[in-house]
């Protein structure tokens, strides 16, 4: 079977399991609808260059046994990684089975972008991270993101939300906020919604925003519909305006939508390998491209030092358990400050600022969430951020 041709049986209700998933996380546009995501106009294609294979590097997993890295990458189903050094390409490694030209799903990875288009909006006085949501979506009062939630609270994930981000069961209230967002069939004979008109229902919990990290999908794509709001454009827009155009990427990347064109800007932002690693670099360069200042640098330095530990600790995270959470950004707590952003199903960028190393994986993991592969990632990529050159 070649790289592009779709799968037998491949439908909504199965796209995002094994094995279609490889084939359809490089395919979503044929699977749901989207909104594209333009590069420069005088954007060009690179010819592709396999740096390195990785066959022969061995690596430490997190129990400490050590693997050859094209073994660790087969293991956890990547498709592809990059690994820059000082911005230059050190290492890339592609699946005989990923199109590294097809952009691909990034699942929770979206939620960082998004950070990054919160912030440059700030920074253009549009967008306050103190104002509360209603300010922007009125239609929100009375709902978790009602009353004195404020934009912060979505940024970073301290929203006292009444939600359960459960994957695998399509009856939960997570199956129906995929309905709502047309990633699971829908029966339209039943209750049909879309992301603002779901994100209406959800209540809160007794608990103070702001007490407790709280990690639920829904209160990204609050934010990416904030964001809307106060650019004034489609997200979509914004996001090829005042980001992909302007980081040097060299394809157009694209974002899923729901029935009402709302942005599933929690997770449904597609992209290349390449491209995922040039906006890695962007934010290890403190929000810049050359001399251009893309992202204000004041928002990099927060998001990378600030954020409430406190919270991130009530919140009972166990993968990070040094790290912290802001504007839609994981710290690792390690001696580097590293930045990470993380997706379902083994999506990753990993900023070692100090080794001047940014690492994309995009990957087609058959489980959503696995801590010990992701805790195996994270040994892997500490690894080549101190032996690549």
């Amino acid at each position: 079977m070649t790289l592009d041709a779709r799968p037998s049986g491949v439908s909504i209700a199965n796209w995002r399991l094994s094995p279609f998933n490889r084939w359809s996380f490089q395919h979503v546009r044929e699977m749901v609808p989207t909104a594209a995501i333009r590069a420069s106009a005088g954007a060009s294609l690179e010819p592709e260059q396999n740096v390195a294979a990785g066959k022969s590097l061995q690596v430490p997993l997190a129990n400490g046994q050590r693997v050859t890295l094209d073994q660790f990458l087969t293991d956890t189903e990547t498709n592809a990684l990059v690994v820059l050094k000082a911005g230059k390409v050190a290492l890339k490694w592609v699946s005989s089975e990923c199109d590294v030209r097809e952009p691909h799903l990034l699942f929770s990875v979206s939620k960082s972008i998004t950070g990054l288009l919160a912030g440059i909006l700030a920074g253009q006085g549009k967008l306050d991270p103190e104002a509360r949501v209603t300010r922007y979506l009125p239609e929100l009062e009375g709902s978790a993101y009602g009353d004195e939630c404020t934009v912060r609270h979505l940024l970073d994930m301290t929203v006292s939300l009444d939600f359960v981000e459960d994957y695998l069961n399509p009856e939960s209230a997570f199956g129906r906020y995929r309905r709502a967002m047309l990633w699971n069939p829908v029966d339209r004979t039943k209750e049909t919604l879309d992301l603002l008109t779901f994100a209406q229902t959800l209540p809160r919990l007794p608990r103070p925003h702001g007490d407790v990290f709280f990690y639920a999908s829904p209160t990204s794509d609050v934010l990416g519909m904030v964001v809307e709001r106060a650019g004034g454009r489609p997200f979509a827009a914004l996001a090829s305006d005042l980001l992909w155009s302007k980081i040097g990427a060299r394809s157009d990347a694209y974002v899923t939508v729901d029935g009402a064109g709302h942005p599933r800007a929690a997770g449904g932002i597609c992209v290349t390998v390449d491209d995922l690693a040039r906006l890695g670099e962007m934010v290890r360069n403190q929000g810049r491209v050359g001399s251009n200042q893309i992202v204000p640098e004041a928002w990099i330095t927060d998001m990378a030092t600030q954020g409430s530990r406190e919270a991130w600790v009530k919140g009972g995270q166990h993968l990070l358990t040094e790290g912290r959470y802001r504007s839609q950004w994981y710290q690792t707590g390690d001696q580097n400050h590293t930045l990470c952003a993380i997706g379902i199903h083994g999506q990753w960028i990993y900023i070692d600022p100090v080794h001047e190393v940014v690492i994309a994986k995009t990957s087609a993991q058959a489980a959503p969430v696995d801590d010990d592969l992701d805790r195996d990632c994270l040994a892997v990529f500490r690894e080549l951020a101190k032996t690549v050159s």
